[in-house]
């Protein structure tokens, strides 16, 4: 009698909270999209060092862009989900959603790995 076949280990899914759900295939390609610009990435790693995040023209300056350009990057960043925006008067603040970022990751970790 042939032996009986061994059943197969399992593939490891991305520990995530039950509560935490994981984004589409449309919120994953625009993340994505998102982070592959270069300029948009800095402007994530450079509120990710700070915390709670940075005002418009502290982006202007740290990245030597133009307000017009700033405003389309971050307009990107935002429909992304990625960056969130408080307006205070004419002062506008960004912060990272790092859950976002989290949820990327862990969607990538999941569909990749």
């Amino acid at each position: 009698m042939p032996e009986a076949s061994q059943p197969r280990p399992e593939r490891k899914q991305a520990s995530v909270p039950p509560s935490q759900s994981l984004l589409d295939e449309g919120a994953l390609q625009l993340i994505a999209r998102a982070l592959a610009d270069p300029r948009r990435y800095a402007i994530i790693k450079r509120l990710a060092q700070l915390a709670p995040g940075l005002d418009c023209s502290s982006v202007r300056e740290c990245m030597d862009i133009s307000p017009p350009t700033l405003s389309h990057h971050m307009r990107e960043l935002k429909l992304a989900g990625l960056v969130e925006e408080v307006r205070d008067g004419r002062t506008v603040h960004y912060t990272l959603r790092r859950e976002t970022l989290r949820e990327f990751l862990a969607s990538l970790h999941r569909d990749l790995l």
